[in-house]
């Protein structure tokens, strides 16, 4: 076994604090990553107070993770020693089903897909993520992360990334299309900056005009003010797509309305609480309203790749590891732009 430093919660109430725990051995077909950053995820914190499920404590988050590979396997043939790497929600599943074989692995039809952390692996231990010195994964899990990219903004690539590149991508949306982003946050900006990437004209929509002026830094080229009566009136059946990052309660039928005939309005955001839509909102222009997941390892190593050539990095605050309670508790007041990251080499 491989001694490992990490943070971890002991309870839904305890917060984080530094905790050694042990990782298998390197396998044949796994590698033993160096972790360097790891990103926060509002995930995080929701796993780590139990909100979604009960948690296995002690739980270690984070699965958004930049490294550098220090070990192979005898069998592993995607990766070498020294080799940039990355790790994100994913590191199993069955790998025989229509759905993992097509590279949909989130979507396992045997339910065996292994979660970076709080899950249950094959051989019934948890899995520990990335707020730790190192992870050994399967390479086939493991992602390649080009030199291209800045590794200390990247990490949140890993899902906040693809996340929103795979709707946004499978929909094709681009030239020609008018995209509305609803929420500026973690998703939010990585969605302005990917509309804008793939050609289309980009609206920022929000309930706070203070935001406008990130939005246009960002690349959006107009911003809705949903408080203004007047904004919303202009902005009726404008859309093509409307991707909605918002995770609190919201009107959808006030955004549906916003779209075009077949227009798609696409919820990669989860509220707590069920959805309300009249079906005249739908039915009135053909809409669809849809959601999108993260991807899986081909489509998020697409992403990394696009990332890499079009230099798009995600915005992020870097801070060591013991603020992470802090960082949780600014993520929670909605007090960052955008996403913290932990420089790991902070642990030692």
């Amino acid at each position: 076994m491989i001694t490992t430093k990490g943070y971890a919660a002991s309870s839904a109430t305890s917060g984080l604090a530094p905790w050694e725990f042990e990782r298998r051995e390197v396998g044949a077909k796994d590698v033993l990553i160096k972790i360097l950053y790891s990103g926060i995820c509002h995930s995080d914190i929701h796993q780590v107070k139990s909100e979604w499920a009960p948690a296995f404590y002690p739980i270690v988050p984070g699965h958004e993770i930049i490294g550098k590979i220090e070990k192979v396997g005898s069998e592993v043939t995607k990766f070498k020693v020294g080799d940039l790497a990355g790790i994100g929600c994913m590191v199993r599943s069955c790998g025989e089903c229509e759905n993992c074989k097509s590279g949909q692995e989130q979507f396992c039809l045997k339910g065996k897909t292994v979660w970076t952390y709080n899950s249950k692996d094959a051989d019934g231990t948890v899995t520990y993520g990335g707020y730790s010195n190192q992870i050994v994964a399967d390479e086939s899990f493991v992602l390649h992360i080009s030199d291209k990219l800045d590794i200390s903004k990247a990490a949140p690539l890993l899902c906040a990334g693809v996340t929103t590149y795979s709707p946004l991508s499978r929909w094709k949306v681009g030239k020609g299309h008018k995209l509305g982003v609803l929420g500026l946050g973690g998703l939010g900006h990585m969605a302005v900056k990917f509309g804008v990437a793939f050609g289309a004209e980009v609206t920022m929509i929000s309930h706070s005009p203070s935001k406008e002026q990130d939005a246009k830094k960002l690349g959006a080229h107009k911003f809705c003010n949903t408080n203004d009566p007047e904004q919303l009136k202009a902005l009726d059946g404008y859309f093509d797509f409307i991707i909605d990052t918002v995770s609190a309660p919201h009107d959808y039928n006030m955004y549906l309305k916003m779209l075009k005939v077949n227009g798609v309005h696409i919820c990669v955001g989860i509220p707590p609480v069920p959805m309300e839509i009249m079906g005249r909102s739908l039915m009135g222009g053909n809409r669809v309203l849809t959601a999108s997941s993260i991807g899986g390892i081909p489509e998020t190593q697409e992403m990394l790749d696009f990332c890499a050539e079009n230099q798009i990095h995600p915005e992020v605050e870097i801070v060591p590891i013991d603020y992470v309670n802090k960082a949780y508790d600014r993520v929670l007041a909605s007090d960052i732009k955008y996403r913290f990251v932990i420089d790991m080499s902070t642990l030692n």
